[in-house]
């Protein structure tokens, strides 16, 4: 199996390393990141200027790893097309949860988004962060334990969404938590007295039993199988029923 790693944390991030380590026990596998952080950035691709790649300033052992100067979703297209053998793309593990709608912008679950346009198997993995670094030691058995089943047909088109509380007891199987958000504008100052501000969001009710959210506040992996085709079919069927175009 032939595996691209990539995220939206950047080239330095550990969550990316460990990614990288456990991959390479399922297969062949190549590192291509973003060189800075882009997390928050949804599925933008670059257009107004070219792409490069360097060799990554951090070491990967036995794993080729490169860094490049634009998006998640770049990171995936430009990877694939210097190996146009790669089978699965797996973006992560992200610092910090995608869960519910956090989807809409994440750019750890675009890149795995941009592997499914591409014709390939596509799996995001997070886990929340606190004041200091997940475990990644303990979260490792429970990652490999996702992938042993995600990755059993690696040339099936699908896409993943996988979530890791700090502590897990268990996996599950969830859909998307889909509840509004308390979208608020933070002002703030500078140090030097000018005027920021800073776009936060929560939940404002909790979340249903068998969502995303719901596994991970309860211990559990959350592993959500998504799709790209937005279509409200209900609404739909009814619209073409009412044929109100003239």
């Amino acid at each position: 199996m032939r595996i691209l790693v990539t995220n939206d944390d950047g080239i330095y991030s550990p969550g990316i390393n460990t990614l990288a380590k456990i991959a390479a026990k399922f297969g062949e596998v190549v590192v291509v990141a973003p060189d800075v952080e882009q997390s928050s950035m949804g599925h933008a691709v670059t257009h107004s200027r070219p792409l490069s790649y360097k060799k990554s300033p951090i070491d990967f052992p036995g794993i080729e790893a490169y860094r490049v100067n634009g998006t998640p979703a770049d990171c995936v297209a430009l990877g694939t097309h210097l190996r146009n053998n790669i089978q699965v793309v797996l973006s992560g593990i992200n610092m910090g949860p995608n869960l519910g709608n956090s989807m809409w912008h994440s750019g750890t679950l675009a890149a795995a988004k941009q592997a499914v346009l591409l014709g390939k198997k596509g799996i995001a993995l997070s886990t929340p962060v606190g004041n200091t670094e997940p475990n990644f030691e303990l979260l490792t058995p429970y990652v490999e334990k996702t992938l042993d089943r995600l990755l059993q047909d690696p040339t099936e088109i699908a896409l993943y969404n996988v979530n890791y509380p700090p502590e897990p007891t268990g996996i599950r199987w969830t859909r998307q938590s889909v509840r509004l958000y308390d979208g608020k504008i933070e002002p703030g100052k500078d140090p030097m007295g000018r005027k920021h501000y800073w776009f936060t969001v929560s939940p404002l009710e909790p979340a249903e039993k068998g969502t995303d959210r719901w596994a991970v506040e309860n211990g559990f992996v959350s592993v959500t199988p998504l799709r790209l085709d937005l279509t409200d079919e209900n609404k739909l069927t009814k619209l073409v029923a009412t044929n109100t175009w003239p």
